[in-house]
């Protein structure tokens, strides 16, 4: 199936968790918030959020600064 991650289509399979997006993204450990279909998606639920056809799913990173 496709799914949209920060604008571009990607194919996953079904029933991929957010957390295995972030670990096929390498990005497990990082600061980010992730949002699909315009709904914060809290990281305690990463493990049992799943993702359906055509989701639109955006990551941002934190970036420290001063």
């Amino acid at each position: 199936m496709q799914i949209i991650v920060n604008g571009e289509q990607r194919d996953v399979s079904e029933g991929l968790t957010a957390a295995q997006l972030v670990a096929d993204m390498d990005i497990t450990g990082k600061r980010i918030a992730m949002e699909v279909n315009l709904e914060i998606v809290p990281r305690s639920t990463y493990a049992e959020h799943t993702f359906k056809a055509d989701d639109k799913v955006e990551i941002v990173h934190a970036v420290g600064g001063g």
